[in-house]
This record gives C-alpha cells, sequence and structure tokens, in this order.
C-alpha cells in the first residue's frame, strides 16, 4: 500500500479519535452542568420547605406587625378568616369539666427564679384543664422559653415547645379560643395560649405577657387562661437581657438569656 494512502487513512483515524474524546468531553461537561443545576433546585426547595416551615410554626403566633396594626385600629393585616366547621379535641386531650368552675393556683419556676400563676377554670376551663394535667406529668420540666418580643406594644415570652424551637406537636391539639378580650388587650401578667393557624391548634406552648400588648382577635384570638399572680418582674429581668433577632426582626427572637422551665405545677 502506498505510503500516502497509509498516512491519510492514519490521520483520518486519528481525527476521528480527537473528535470522539471532544464529544466525550462535551457531554461530560453538560452532564456536569445538568447535575450542578438540578443540586442547586434541590438545595433551594430545600430552603424554601425550612422556610415555610419556620413560618408555618410563627404565622398565626402574635407578631409585631399584627400588635402594631391592632393599636392603630387596623384589625390584623392577614385577611379575614374562614368560618371555621365545627370540631372536637381527641380522647387525649382532658375533657373541660375537670376544671369547669375551679381556679388553679400554683408556682412557675424560670432559671431558679418563682412566679405565682393562676389558671381560671371558670373563664378558661379548657385550657386550665389541658395546663392542671400537663404540669401533673411534669410535662413542662426541663423545657425552654424560647421567643421574646419587645416591641412598643407587644412584650411577651413564650415558653413549652417540646423541640426548644417554636415547634408544635401535632398530635397534641386542642381547641377552642377562650376567654378572648374583644378589644385585643392584653395586660402585663397575662398568661395566655399560644396557637397555629385554627382555633382548634392549641398546644403545650403558652406565653407570659410581661408588659401590656395588643394581639390581633380577627382570627380568633388567643385563650387568656390565667395571670402571673407574682414574680412578674422575673420575666421583666430576662426581656432586659435583650432578644437575639430571628426571622421576625430585631424585636423578636430568642432570648438572649437562654431560659429554662425548673418546674411548673398547680392544684
Amino acid at each position: 500500500m502506498p505510503a500516502s494512502k497509509r498516512d491519510a487513512r492514519e490521520l483520518k483515524k486519528r481525527v476521528q479519535q480527537m473528535e470522539a474524546k471532544q464529544r466525550l468531553r462535551e457531554e461530560q461537561r453538560r452532564r456536569r452542568r445538568r447535575d450542578n443545576l438540578l443540586a442547586a433546585g434541590a438545595l433551594a426547595v430545600v430552603l424554601l420547605l425550612a422556610v415555610v416551615l419556620q413560618l408555618a410554626v410563627f404565622s398565626h403566633n402574635p407578631t409585631e406587625a399584627e400588635a402594631k396594626a391592632v393599636e392603630a385600629g387596623l384589625g390584623s393585616p392577614s385577611a379575614s378568616a374562614s368560618p371555621t366547621p365545627a370540631q372536637t379535641n381527641g380522647p387525649n386531650i382532658p375533657a373541660a369539666s375537670t376544671a369547669a368552675g375551679k381556679t388553679f393556683t400554683g408556682q412557675l419556676v424560670l432559671n431558679g427564679s418563682p412566679l405565682g400563676v393562676e389558671l381560671d377554670g371558670k373563664k378558661a376551663p379548657q385550657a386550665a384543664a389541658v395546663f392542671a394535667s400537663l404540669t401533673a406529668k411534669n410535662f413542662f420540666k426541663g423545657l425552654s422559653c424560647h421567643r421574646l418580643t419587645d416591641a412598643p406594644s407587644f412584650g411577651v415570652l413564650q415558653c413549652g415547645s417540646k423541640d426548644g424551637k417554636g415547634g408544635s406537636d401535632p398530635g397534641y391539639e386542642w381547641g377552642p379560643v377562650e376567654n378572648s378580650p374583644a378589644d385585643g388587650k392584653y395586660p402585663a401578667g397575662t398568661i395566655a395560649v399560644a396557637r397555629g393557624s385554627s382555633t382548634y391548634s392549641n398546644g403545650t406552648q403558652f406565653f407570659i405577657v410581661w408588659k401590656d400588648t395588643v394581639l390581633p382577635q380577627d382570627t380568633g384570638g388567643y385563650t387568656v387562661m390565667g395571670k402571673v399572680t407574682s414574680g412578674l418582674d422575673v420575666v421583666k429581668k430576662i426581656a432586659a437581657g435583650g432578644i437575639t433577632p430571628g426571622t421576625s426582626g430585631a424585636t423578636d427572637g430568642a432570648p438572649k438569656t437562654p431560659v429554662t422551665i425548673d418546674s411548673f405545677s398547680v392544684k
């Protein structure tokens, strides 16, 4: 075979090999770009879900914006709530009749400092029944107060989340909202029940109002289940320690002074 033909074939073969390698490298680059885009998309979905879950935890617990809107006489900035269908509590929720007409007194100890407390079974029998039952089981021992607010008309310390971060317990939700003030005013010393999106999403979380606060009532309000009878200065001292800003701004987040519930008992 003449050398020129053999050289031409060898050259053609090398060109084909080079083109094949180039196609392979290009395919690898496209695959890497696609994988990176998929990974970025998955990360974005995870972050979005995290934000949604975080917002879900606080969406219907009181916020500074809602407090300002009520104080200005504008109501809640959110849309009016749709009528809630009739609901009942599950068998794991204590019956309101176990606390109806009764007044429970006791003590809540935060970071070693006691607060005298009173639960009103006359005005909030379902809430009093639930919290009397929980305290009898020492449910709150070792839990934290994870949220502190300090806006002009919105000062609360929120406690009782099982996970310590404000997450609710879907297996322990109850209603209805009771004894919610029509004017939206929650005086300093009020003990109220935190909840989720419906009036049957009360749980184990509660908040202590440490300065006069106004909250929206157009979505059902919050159950006032009792009051602090002594030691409110303990909560005011925690508030004076400052806030670690959270997703709702500088006046709403975790207290800089970590708060542990040493005990919560009533009888």
